[in-house]
């Protein structure tokens, strides 16, 4: 039987600190794809080529052959497909990361979250004829380069708690704020399906994706949480017992109004240069909830939300994040934990426990 996947990431094979350029394989039954994609890869010395297919059925019976760390996976193909193939792949190749090379149409967007929220950990879009510009290689390299890294953060503790202080010295959270980016999908997911039925608490989600794909993110996420889930826009309210997610055209930003905490949708400039960012989300519902909330950073490149956890943890508030060994890259969390902000280091799995324990009377339905 196959392991689902779905409710459980394990940890990446380790390999130790990495003595040669990453491997890539490319997946895609377009010669013409696969030929350019293979240029690009071969033209920067930190990877190579380890293996190409023209089809799901060919990749999985050469990964029983040879070793990668990134494949780009193309989902719409004849045969087996790439949807349907990927929890085989990700069980034949459990060190490689998956690179989802997909349209930015409706249907593309449903595939495409369907594969992260199976476990592949990444996005790009394919680009049109003649799309492949300097811009669209430098994306693509720094996406697999983040992905192929495997060398253990200096600064990685393992799991479990970082301080020493209990969950009761920390403000009752009113609102929980999730940030997420490259394989948070996948670990987002599993946290919502964990939750209690009756766990009654607001859910903000911040999630790295072009605007196109958050119409169908949101559905995603209302059947994983089974519970209301909205884009936020200007003066949305915040309820219990819903999920709200930045619409991808802007910042979820929080106020406090006479009828209660809402949503403000901006496009200030942020920090980490995101558009939406963590940051504004945290650092606006630290001082509307006057520290009364709870931050969850799970895998992602880059810091976004480093800043953001900071003011809620001087507010009273408290930050938890994704643990190195499940995070497809341990940017963002990574980046929490090494600014000592984080009060804990736990996979998936664990989170939603650990959300539950933090949660007082108000929690419940």
């Amino acid at each position: 039987m196959q392991p689902d996947r779905s409710t459980l990431i394990k940890p990446r094979v380790a390999r130790g600190a990495r003595t040669g350029p990453i491997r890539v394989m490319i997946v895609d039954d377009s010669l013409t794809a696969r030929t350019v994609f293979s240029r690009v890869v071969e033209s920067d010395p930190a990877l190579q080529i380890a293996g190409t297919a023209n089809s799901a059925e060919q990749a999985i019976s050469q990964l029983s052959k040879i070793d990668i760390d990134v494949m780009l996976l193309d989902l719409e193909m004849p045969g087996m497909g790439g949807l349907e193939a990927l929890p085989k792949i990700l069980e034949t190749s459990m060190s490689a990361q998956v690179l989802v090379v997909s349209s930015l149409t409706e249907d593309g967007a449903e595939h495409t979250l369907a594969a992260l929220s199976m476990g592949a950990a990444d996005t790009l879009q394919k680009p049109q004829s003649g799309g492949f510009d300097r811009d669209y290689r430098a994306t693509l390299l720094d996406k697999i380069k983040a992905l192929g890294e495997t060398e253990p953060s200096p600064v990685q503790a393992g799991r479990g708690l970082l301080t020493a202080k209990s969950p009761s010295y920390f403000k009752r959270p009113e609102v929980i704020a999730i940030g997420a980016s490259t394989g948070g999908i996948h670990a987002l997911n599993i946290v919502l399906r964990a939750l209690p039925q009756n766990f009654a608490l607001p859910i903000l989600v911040t999630q790295h994706l072009p605007a196109s794909f958050m119409p169908v993110f949101a559905r995603q996420l209302e059947v994983a949480a089974a519970r209301r889930t909205r884009i936020a826009g200007d003066g949305t309210p915040i309820r219990s017992g819903e999920i709200l997610i930045a619409s991808g055209s802007g910042h979820m930003e929080v106020k406090r109004s006479a009828n209660g905490l809402q949503t403000v949708l901006s496009t200030n400039p942020s920090r980490s240069g995101c558009l939406p960012s963590v940051d504004p989300m945290l650092d606006s519902l630290a001082k509307a909830s006057n520290g009364h909330a709870l931050a969850i950073i799970l895998s992602g490149m880059g810091n976004d939300g480093v800043s953001g956890a900071k003011t809620l943890v001087d507010n009273g508030g408290e930050a938890i994040v994704q643990d190195a060994e499940t995070s497809a890259v341990w940017g963002m969390p990574g980046a929490v934990s090494k600014a000592n902000l984080a009060s804990a280091v736990l996979p998936p799995e664990m989170l939603a426990d650990a959300i539950v324990e933090r949660a007082g009377a108000a929690a419940w339905k």
